[in-house]
């Protein structure tokens, strides 16, 4: 599998949590093996937080600025700040329900069908500067395969995808409100400038892992929410995901399975929740 050929086959489907791509048109797409979402879900939420920070970067405009080492130290420390925010404000107001929480803040969330733009599939967006969008025909796909083999044992009975949406775009909002002092907003690279000027940019992807870590605490999970990524995807295309998995797993530095392959040994429940969070 290559960069390129995932990317085609992606075209029709948003990066998940991340953000929209455009329409696919033209030629046929590559195709990919395609794999159960149990199977999917399975080997994802076996990969440790810090481990996703590859596949984080992946979709980073600044993403050849740094190495491989600078990514994952600046992975540890964007999670660690939106743990640290998620503790925050769930100890000043007495509460971890994300839907909850939003409206104690004064952030609105609506659940619209769809966005208005039939151009892309997406499933939810912060939009400055108090608003949270959750596209319930996403969810309810997302929904319906919480019931296939494998998936309830992967992502536990504690999933919500709602809320779990909810508070991965609460946290945008969160870093709107904080942005003079929330380390996402205040770390800056320096990019090249003719001296004596500089040129200094923000990195967008780490708002975006903070989220992550933020909407996982609030949660309550044992698994990163970057699983949600494939898992949501396959609801649109099984295909397509298959291939999202494909890339999770090597960027993971894992073999992904095919169909046929038997599973890992399951870990113990205290094991999982430690790979998950260390």
């Amino acid at each position: 599998m290559t960069k390129e050929r995932l990317k085609e086959l992606l075209k029709p489907i948003a990066e998940g949590l991340l953000g929209p791509q455009g329409t696919r048109r033209g030629p046929e797409p590559p195709h990919y093996t395609v794999r159960p979402v149990g199977m999917i879900v399975e080997d994802l939420c076996r990969i440790p937080e810090e481990d996703w920070a590859i596949y984080a970067f992946s979709r980073e405009p600044l993403n050849g600025k740094f190495t491989d080492e600078q990514r994952r130290d600046l992975t540890r420390q964007a999670l660690a700040c939106g743990r640290e925010y998620a503790e925050k404000l769930a100890a000043q107001y007495g509460m971890r329900d994300p839907e909850k929480l939003a409206k104690v803040l004064g952030v609105k969330v609506d659940f619209p069908d769809m966005p208005q733009s039939t151009e892309r599939v997406l499933f939810a967006e912060f939009r400055e500067p108090d608003k949270v969008h959750i596209y319930m025909d996403g969810v309810r796909k997302g929904r319906i395969l919480l019931s296939e083999p494998g998936v309830p044992h992967a992502l536990t009975g504690q999933l919500d995808i709602a809320k779990l949406l909810i508070g991965h775009e609460l946290f945008h909002w969160v870093e709107e409100k904080y942005k003079k002092e929330i380390w996402t907003r205040t770390y800056k690279i320096e990019l090249w400038a003719p001296r004596p000027l500089h040129n200094r940019s923000g990195v967008g992807v780490l708002g975006e892992i903070a989220a992550m870590a933020f909407t996982k605490t609030l949660n309550n999970l044992p698994y990163s929410p970057y699983v949600m990524d494939a898992f949501l995807v396959y609801g649109y295309s099984p295909e397509a995901a298959s291939g999202l998995y494909e890339e999770m797993m090597e960027k993971a530095g894992r073999t992904p399975r095919l169909p046929e392959a038997p599973a890992p040994a399951a870990l113990p429940d205290a094991e999982k929740e430690g790979g998950a969070s260390r």
